[in-house]
């Protein structure tokens, strides 16, 4: 099949892009090449036959210039919680929502169907704060007999109350739910949102506010600087990590059977089974690299933090057949096979250096 990815040259982007041409398919990449780190995949991308375009989706002349698709994946996004506070939201809010608005007239115009990224962060923060958390020697955790709308010991589901503030990353991943179902009630474009929890996975060009997983590891293989930021700093927050291979295993089965999945909107993460702690992740870092590194304590709790989430997988794996099949023991042979094979430029961009 034709497919378009925008924010072709990002993390997940660029390896869906190759994985789908592996595949067989026809990709173009649409890319502004704003963050950095995404010029190191326009190479590898022709090298897979994949067509970049340089191009931002703020613009809808941009989108002009890219052939017809089947199905438009939309990868692009200002993907960090922490924008907009203290700072102008404009860039945040034109990429997330007015590019998806001008996705979604590509896609009523060209009629294709849209697969969209959205993200956990579409979930109120006060609920998921409020939940019955117990404190663990390594973790925060449920008990086995709590339960409420949406959420368990196996997750958050996709009916979890959505009333309140989520941040306005998160505001602008559900706005352009929203905008979606409607494109699809009006004009009948075929879509499926995954709201994905963290992916991982080497090329991720980790930072504090997105991609934490590659930046501890990074930082344990090269010394480096990292804390425990908020909730008592004491790195009991956890969430569940989903390998980019995974995620690009479900979009390539939901490009396939578009039709059959027409309309849904669900969760899609690790999963329980691969649910980790920052103070875990620290254990399992200084196993693999034999580095005690110093983990500095940062009691206070950003605006938008939240002390736990999994992504509850029960309904795209029941409706799909789909499963993780990567666990965190291959994410971190993966991730850290990636970061000593490109050591010498990918110390520079973390800023970590032995000593």
């Amino acid at each position: 099949m034709r497919i378009l990815i925008t924010g072709g040259c990002g993390f997940v982007g660029s390896t869906l892009a190759m994985f789908l041409a592996e595949a067989g398919h026809t990709v173009t990449a649409l890319d502004n090449l704003k963050r950095r780190g995404s010029e190191r995949n326009i190479a590898p991308l022709g090298q897979h036959g994949i067509r970049v375009v340089h191009g931002d989706v703020r613009n809808p002349e941009d989108l002009e210039t890219v052939p017809d698709c089947d199905v438009l994946c939309e990868c692009s996004a200002e993907a960090s919680v922490s924008a907009g506070y203290g700072e102008s939201p404009l860039y945040l809010l034109n990429t997330n929502l007015v590019g998806c608005m001008h996705c979604l007239e590509y896609a009523r115009r060209r009629q294709c169907g849209i697969i969209f990224l959205s993200s956990s962060r579409v979930y109120p923060i006060a609920h998921l704060r409020s939940l019955p958390l117990r404190h663990g020697a390594t973790r925060f955790y449920l008990s086995p007999e709590d339960g409420g709308q949406g959420w368990s010991t196996e997750g958050i589901s996709a009916s979890f109350p959505l009333a309140g503030s989520r941040s306005l990353y998160g505001a602008s991943k559900l706005a352009s739910e929203l905008l979606l179902a409607e494109y699809h009630a009006v004009y009948n474009v075929p879509f499926i949102v995954n709201r994905c929890g963290v992916i991982a996975g080497p090329g991720q060009m980790g930072k504090v506010d997105q991609g934490f997983f590659s930046l501890w590891l990074a930082g344990h293989l090269w010394k480096g600087r990292l804390s425990y930021l908020g909730f008592g700093g004491f790195g009991l927050q956890v969430r569940d990590i989903l390998h980019v291979y995974d995620l690009a295993e479900l979009i390539e089965r939901e490009i396939r059977t578009m039709t059959t999945y027409d309309g849904a909107c669900w969760n899609v993460g690790g999963g329980k089974r691969n649910s980790v702690s920052l103070c875990e992740l620290t254990e399992l870092c200084r196993e693999a690299t034999g580095h005690i590194v110093t983990v500095n304590a940062v009691p206070e709790t950003a605006a938008a933090d939240i002390p736990w989430y999994i992504s509850d997988n029960t309904e795209v794996e029941a409706r799909t057949g789909w499963r993780p099949a990567r666990g965190l023991p291959a994410l971190l042979e993966d991730t850290f096979a990636w970061l000593k094979r490109e050591e010498q430029t990918l110390k520079s961009f973390f800023g970590f250096f032995e000593g």
